[in-house]
C-alpha cells in the first residue's frame, strides 16, 4: 500500500490563495501519475476554492469544538465541511490544544463526518491522544520541525515507540511521521519503521520545484 503524504501549507505565502491551489493541482498530478495518496491541510479561507478544483482530500488546519451560535472568530466544523473539507488537523505544535478540548474537538469532528489527524510531540502524548480515537496520530518532536534532519533519521525510536503505544490503545489509528521530512529516503525509513505515511510542510511549500519534491517523496515506495 502506498504511504500517505500529508502536506500542511501553514500560512506560508507560497501556500496561500491561488498559490495554494497551484500546489494542490501539482499534487493531484503526482497522485494520478504515481498512484500515491496526498492530503492537503489548508487555511479555512482556501478550503472551498481548492476543494472545488481538485479531487485530493482537503483538510482544515484547525477546527474548534463548537456548534452553530455565538462564537465569533472560531472555526465551525460544519462550515469547513460545507466548504469541502474532508477532515482536520488538530494539536499541531504551532496550535497546541488542551487535551480536554482536543478530546471534544475530535469527537465533534468525527460526529460531523470529518477525519482527524491529531499531532503529538512525544510517545507519551501520542498514547494519551490515542484514547480520543482520532483517525491518525502524527508524531512530531518539536525540536525537529522545520529542520533539515528528519525524525526517522535522528530519533527512529520515537516512531516505533509511538506505534507500539498507539496500538496498545486502538489498532485502528494510523501513525504518521512529521518533523524534518524532506526526501524519499525519509518517507521510506518511516514506512519501514511501521508508519502509514508522513506529514510535512516547508519541504514542499518552500521548495523551488515543489512538483519534483512531491515526485521524489513517493519515488522509493
Amino acid at each position: 500500500m502506498k504511504p500517505l503524504i500529508v502536506i500542511n501549507l501553514k500560512t506560508y505565502e507560497t501556500g496561500t490563495g491561488k498559490k495554494a491551489l497551484n500546489l494542490a493541482k501539482l499534487a493531484e498530478e503526482v497522485s494520478i501519475s504515481t498512484g500515491s495518496k496526498f492530503i492537503f491541510c489548508v487555511q479555512p479561507t482556501d478550503i472551498r476554492a481548492i476543494s472545488s478544483q481538485v479531487k485530493i482530500p482537503i483538510y482544515a488546519q484547525h477546527i474548534d469544538p463548537i456548534t452553530y451560535g455565538s462564537n465569533t472568530g472560531y472555526i465551525l466544523p460544519e462550515s469547513v465541511k460545507s466548504a469541502g473539507a474532508k477532515g482536520t488537523l488538530l494539536n499541531h505544535a504551532e496550535r497546541k490544544i488542551d487535551h480536554k478540548i482536543l478530546k471534544t474537538s475530535i469527537s465533534i469532528a468525527k460526529d460531523k463526518g470529518l477525519k482527524v489527524i491529531a499531532c503529538a510531540d512525544s510517545v507519551k502524548e501520542a498514547n494519551q491522544i490515542a484514547h480520543f480515537s482520532p483517525d491518525y496520530i502524527a508524531i512530531e518532536p518539536p525540536e525537529l520541525i522545520g529542520g533539515d534532519i528528519s525524525v526517522s533519521t535522528a530519533k527512529p525510536q520515537i516512531i516505533t515507540g509511538t506505534i507500539d503505544a498507539v496500538k496498545k490503545v486502538d489498532l485502528n489509528i494510523k501513525v504518521l511521521v512529521g518533523a524534518g521530512i524532506k526526501t524519499s529516503l525519509d518517507v521510506k525509513k518511516s514506512v519501514e519503521l511501521g508508519a502509514a505515511g508522513v506529514l510535512l510542510a516547508s519541504g514542499v511549500t518552500r521548495a523551488k520545484s515543489p512538483k519534483k519534491v512531491m515526485q521524489d517523496l513517493v519515488s522509493l515506495v
